[in-house]
């Protein structure tokens, strides 16, 4: 079965009133232990945030600008893909598929699907332009959610270049941070029909020269490994361990859904120590609400049961590879370790952004896509 189906979001009433009666039972703990988020999202924010949600928060808004673009649905061995597929009016358009990770979604990208498909519209030229698709990971937003095991990061990358042979694009660019770095990392393996990848979480690992005589760059980057591996990283350790524990209370609380995501957004924007700094309340919960309307908390979880031990592996990526490098990325990995698994024929180190480049920094993200892939049109 090869049938594209056409897909509109559209959440039951019923859903939004169940979402505002468990967020007003939550049962709250008390209140941290110190002045800032050093022991997590603090109280205080958290119920301020969950009684906007339950209060003023609009999702038919955010549906509403998601359903702006063009969805559908495929099977592709055997589970359901969603994605989206903007096509360019522009015929001369080079095909792109970008990919989302977590605790993303496609909300990432509702800001450069439409600079990237329609460049003259936004201060680009006609052959900067890209057909782009946005597919959901599998296990993630209206994706299905897989019931075996194995769909770790290479049958993700199998199945994204059959999505984009499918829909008739027999050479195309692929793009990616977080998970969508290790698929597109993987695409870039693999070959395939893909011409080139552009990644925005680049995987490199530390070379043995930087770890016996490290440049003022890479010192800065090990302090940076460190802090995660010690500060930031329990996340990884439960959802690559036990995902299914993890999910009971994810599933069943809105608030534990919203801490355990806006926490991660806190702690890897470039947002100068507040969320709100760089992405507007309603943001933060619109990407919330793809895992919390689609109950996605332990089927977004199992990918680092799936992949996490083997993140970074691989064989080098020999076709060109661009990376956006931003400065308050989780971990900023300095050229020389990425060029060991990477063909680099382009690299932008940015001015300011974090892990979440095309949501909190839409113009440079789609500046640097247009650079780089001008490069191999």
């Amino acid at each position: 079965m090869n049938e594209i189906i056409p897909f509109i979001i559209d959440v039951p009433d019923e859903q939004l009133s169940d979402l505002r009666d468990r967020i007003n039972l939550t049962r709250w703990p008390e209140r941290e232990c110190v002045d800032d988020w050093n022991q997590g999202i603090p109280l205080a924010y958290t119920k301020e945030v969950a009684e906007y949600w339950s209060t003023q928060y609009d999702w038919r808004r955010s549906e509403q600008q998601l359903n702006r673009f063009d969805h559908f649905t495929t099977e592709i061995n055997e589970l359901d893909i969603h994605f989206i597929h903007q096509r360019s009016p522009h015929p001369d358009a080079f095909p792109l598929i970008i990919t989302h990770g977590w605790p993303g979604s496609i909300v990432e990208f509702h800001k450069v699907i439409e600079p990237l498909t329609d460049p003259t519209s936004y201060g680009g030229k006609a052959e900067d332009a890209f057909h782009v698709v946005c597919p959901s990971l599998p296990g993630y937003g209206f994706s299905g959610k897989p019931m075996t095991t194995g769909w770790g990061v290479e049958k993700i990358a199998e199945t994204w270049d059959e999505l984009m042979v499918r829909l008739g694009y027999e050479t195309y660019g692929a793009q990616g941070g977080d998970w969508g770095a290790a698929v597109t990392t993987q695409i870039g393996r693999n070959v395939g029909h893909c011409a080139a990848i552009h990644v925005n979480m680049p995987i490199g690992r530390p070379t043995p020269e930087a770890l016996e005589d490290p440049t003022e760059e890479e010192v800065s980057a090990l302090e940076r490994l460190t802090y995660y591996q010690e500060w930031d990283s329990g996340y990884s350790k439960q959802q690559s361990t036990r995902p299914q524990t993890l999910g009971y209370g994810l599933v069943d609380s809105p608030v534990a859904q919203m801490a355990w995501i806006i926490e991660k957004f806190w702690s890897w924007m470039d947002c100068d120590g507040h969320p709100e700094n760089t992405l507007t309340r309603d943001e933060l919960l619109d990407n919330v609400m793809l895992y919390w309307v689609t109950a996605s908390g332990a089927s977004s979880a199992r990918l680092y049961w799936e992949s996490f031990g083997s993140f970074g592996g691989g064989e080098r990526v020999e076709i060109p590879t661009g990376v956006a490098s931003f400065p308050k990325e989780i971990i900023r990995s300095p050229r020389r370790w990425c060029e060991q698994s990477y063909n680099v024929t382009h690299w932008n180190t940015m001015a300011k952004g974090g892990h979440f480049g095309a949501f909190e920094q839409p113009e440079l993200f789609v500046n640097d896509l247009r650079t780089f892939f001008a490069t191999i049109r």
